[in-house]
Order: structure tokens, then C-alpha cells, then sequence
């Protein structure tokens, strides 16, 4: 178990890796920008990892926290002029408010109405930020976005931007693994096995559910402003319910419950649009296909693969060992 669990820490480090070296073989802004979202993404997956990977509780609203998370950003930061620094902490503070608020609907719902209920959550929002014109600027959007600087160093180019969340990411995942393998982990994993147990031995399944959402909540919110700060312009429009369902995609592609699954889904999915532009029409017919390929062939995850090829490995070893 330590060595699957080490091997897979080398392979995350690995794909880091990868990504920082991918835009000094591609120092193209179309694919900086591709490379951007895609890091953002998996950020924000990182955390929809605790909800409804570890815990097993469905949650929609994906959409809305992000949402909340870029609009508290750069509201404070275009209006009031404070510094990015200072409103991404404003974000992930409203992240907290709202993981707590939606917790409590997963005390007393399962399954499709914690689904409906968080969807709806995520629908509200953009509805408010669509008609709530002098502040949001509706479908209009906000534009002229400050970004982030880190000392003298301003992130005034995609490139500059990339290093910036490719750390901030490397760091978020290095939480998420600290956070999965303590008591928290585990008691996640528990809820999502057995609630009864849960309860049978005196845990407060309350707190281990609010904690989920909120760590979740957190996560999406802090997603959102880097996207924010990175895009220069946000609209209601960026905050569909597509975007949650496109987040519990890259979960299931990737692997649920398994951050480095997290990892390959977000860059599996995150890429493969833009790889299928050349079907023109048929491109959303031809990524939902695939989508449900991987959903019917693949219920772990494209990281199930790794654990075949990984087993298929150990076996030859010991036999090669027998002889």
C-alpha cells in the first residue's frame, strides 16, 4: 500500500512537472491559455474531491461557489482598488460561509434532491448576478480585472500567470494530500461507506459533512478568483449549471476519490474540447460520447487504468522473482 501510494505521489510530481515545461515547447497564448484554465480547474476539483469523492455526497452548486468566489474578488478589488492578495482572502472567507450554509441541506438530503437542492443554489446565483446589473454588470460582465503581482514582479502576461497558479496548485494539492490521509480523510471515507458506523461510534456525522462541503466551498471559491484575476473579465453567462456538471465530469473521467485521478481528469478534460474543434457540429455529439464511453468502460476512472498496468507490472515481477 505505501509503495502503490508513493509510486502515485511520483507520478503527481511527474504531470507537475510536465505542465511547467509544456510553455517552453509551446509559447503560443492560445495554449497558455488552455494551460491557465486547466490548472484553475484542477484546483477547484481538488476540493469538489472532498465532497463528492471522499464523502459521497453529490453537490451541483459548483458553479455558484465559483461564481461567488470571482465576483467578491473582483468587486473589491475594481472598486475599492485592494490588493488581489487581500480580496483572494475575502473569496475563500465567503467559500467558508457558504460551505457552511450548504452543509446543512446534506444533514437531512441524499442523492437527487442534494443534487436538485445545490443545483438550485448554483442557478439562484447566476440569476442574481445576472440581473443585479450596477453591481455584477450582468451579461455585460466586469471588465478590466487587476491581476496578481508578486512583489515587483507583476503577472502581467499568461506565461507569468501559469507559474503563479502552477504553484498555488502544486500547494492546494500538497493540502489535499495531507488532508485525505489524516482523521478528516478518514472520516470522510467513512461517511460515504457507512453512516450507520458512523454514528455507532460516536462521531458527529454533522460536523464531518459540513466540514466536506465547506473544505469544498473553499477550494471552488479560491478557483474562482484566480479565474477572475487570470481572465480580466467575468459574466454571468462564464456560471452555468454546464460548468458545475462539466466539474463532476472531470471527477468521474479522472477517478473519484483519487487526487491524482483529479489531476488526469482535469487536463483530459480541459484538452479534449479543443482537440475535437475540428469536427466542427459534431464535436459536442462526439465529447459526450466519449464522456459516456469513459462512464460505461471506465467507472473508476482513467486511473483505474493505472492501477491495471501497475498490477499487471507487480505480477511479472514476482513471477520473474519465482523463476
Amino acid at each position: 500500500m505505501k509503495t502503490a501510494r508513493r509510486n502515485q505521489y511520483l507520478w503527481m510530481g511527474a504531470l507537475f512537472v510536465f505542465l511547467a515545461l509544456v510553455p517552453l515547447f509551446a509559447d503560443n497564448n492560445y495554449y497558455i491559455t488552455i494551460l491557465n484554465q486547466m490548472v484553475i480547474n484542477m484546483i477547484v476539483v481538488f476540493g469538489l474531491n472532498f465532497i463528492t469523492g471522499l464523502t459521497g455526497q453529490m453537490n451541483l452548486g459548483t458553479a455558484g461557489i465559483y461564481a461567488i468566489g470571482a465576483y467578491t474578488s473582483a468587486l473589491l478589488s475594481k472598486n475599492f482598488g485592494l490588493s488581489p492578495w487581500l480580496t483572494m482572502i475575502a473569496s475563500v472567507c465567503a467559500g467558508f460561509l457558504l460551505g457552511r450554509g450548504l452543509g446543512y441541506p446534506s444533514l437531512k438530503m441524499k442523492g437527487v434532491y442534494l443534487s436538485l437542492t445545490t443545483l438550485a443554489f448554483s442557478e439562484i446565483v447566476r440569476i442574481f448576478a445576472t440581473n443585479l446589473i450596477d453591481i455584477t454588470g450582468g451579461t455585460q460582465g466586469l471588465k478590466s480585472i487587476p491581476r496578481f503581482s508578486v512583489g515587483w514582479i507583476a503577472l502581467d502576461t499568461n506565461t507569468k500567470y501559469f507559474y503563479f497558479i502552477l504553484v498555488v496548485a502544486i500547494a492546494m494539492c500538497l493540502l489535499s494530500i495531507r488532508i485525505t490521509d489524516s482523521k478528516w480523510g478518514r472520516e470522510f471515507r467513512a461517511v460515504k461507506d457507512n453512516q450507520d458506523a458512523i454514528e455507532s461510534l460516536g462521531l458527529d456525522i454533522r460536523r464531518i459533512k459540513i466540514r466536506a462541503f465547506t473544505l469544498a466551498a473553499m477550494y471552488g471559491a479560491f478557483g474562482g478568483a484566480l479565474y477572475a484575476h487570470f481572465n480580466g473579465y467575468i459574466t454571468s453567462l462564464s456560471f452555468t449549471t454546464d460548468l458545475s456538471i462539466n466539474y463532476v465530469i472531470i471527477l468521474m473521467v479522472g477517478g473519484i476519490g483519487n487526487i491524482l485521478g483529479n489531476m488526469i481528469g482535469s487536463i483530459v478534460v480541459t484538452l479534449l474540447p479543443e482537440l475535437l474543434r475540428f469536427l466542427g457540429d459534431y464535436y459536442q455529439i462526439t465529447y459526450c460520447i466519449l464522456v459516456l464511453a469513459s462512464a460505461l468502460f471506465l467507472p473508476d476512472g482513467l486511473i483505474s487504468l493505472y492501477g491495471k498496468v501497475m498490477g499487471v507490472f507487480n505480477k511479472r515481477s514476482v513471477a520473474e522473482g519465482g523463476e
